[in-house]
């Protein structure tokens, strides 16, 4: 008899920016202490026009905080690292690994061999970025380091970045799709960038990467005895009372128009002062 072991999966889902980063820290500090299992993926979407910024990116643009303003865009500060992303025409993922490489070089590529498969199946084989990382880029598009993912073309597709916390690694990732492109023009005073056509789509894409992330996971996670090299899908969605406490923590990633220390202080608590960011 084979004996199967997982990937755990939280369905998809439509939300505000606070909440789904609220719902990641939350699924990052749960499995950090062993309190819900992994290895966990989902995809989600934004429930409106959002820049999320990384953890430690302090400067605001006096564009975000008008268009913000006037209510064309969302300000959020995501767990993870990084520079600002626009989300709306994107897929965006969260991984969340108990127990990856500790290298942080290595940790990136074998989370996205996954990603690398998916694409070199729809015809669109994509490589890692070499442009050096840079701590003053406000743009994550703007530039493609050894943690995203690229064209042959050199354009980027997926942007990704890390945070760590008690040797847990939580994952983000933003697969553009169809960007917004006076918005994106607006945001970042230059062009979107020019992506070829993907051959699937909505609940179709999401398919398709489940597929390529569960044997991604029977190749890189624990080698169980019995299980022949089964993984299966284990639905793990939010119980009632997590979701009330997740409530309770969004305003630990919303970011008002006049940004304070304060509101800064509060993610770093939420999300836990000794991690180690990275992305």
């Amino acid at each position: 008899m084979e004996v199967p072991h997982g990937l755990h999966w939280l369905p998809p889902c439509t939300l505000s920016g606070p909440w789904q980063m609220a719902i990641d820290a939350w699924l990052l500090e749960r499995i950090s202490q062993g309190e819900r299992r992994g290895p966990l993926l989902r995809f989600y979407r934004w429930s409106h026009p959002t820049l999320s910024l990384g953890r430690h990116q302090r400067t605001l643009d006096p564009r975000w905080l008008r268009l913000a303003t006037e209510g064309r865009l969302t300000l959020v500060r995501r767990p993870s690292g990084g520079s600002a992303v626009l989300h709306g025409g994107d897929l965006t993922y969260a991984l969340i690994w108990p127990d990856p490489p500790r290298r942080r070089r290595e940790a990136y590529h074998l989370s996205c061999l996954w990603l690398q498969e998916a694409f070199a199946a729809m015809g669109q084989p994509l490589e890692f970025g070499d442009s050096p990382s840079r701590v003053d880029q406000a743009n994550c598009f703007a530039s493609s380091t050894a943690a995203d993912l690229v064209h042959g073309n050199g354009q980027k597709r997926i942007g990704s970045a890390q945070f760590w916390k008690r040797g847990c690694l939580l994952q983000h990732g933003s697969v553009a799709i169809d960007p917004n492109d006076p918005l994106w023009e607006a945001v970042f005073d230059s062009p979107a960038p020019r992506l070829p056509t993907l051959p699937w789509s909505g609940e179709q894409l999401m398919t398709h990467l489940l597929g390529c992330a569960l044997r991604w996971w029977a190749q890189v996670g624990p080698q169980v005895p019995g299980a022949n090299g089964v993984v299966s899908l284990m639905h793990d969605p939010l119980l009632d009372w997590e979701r009330e406490r997740i409530a309770s923590t969004l305003s630990c990633y919303e970011v008002g128009l006049t940004p304070s220390v304060a509101a800064v202080s509060a993610m770093a608590r939420a999300t836990g002062s000794r991690a180690n960011p990275a992305g």
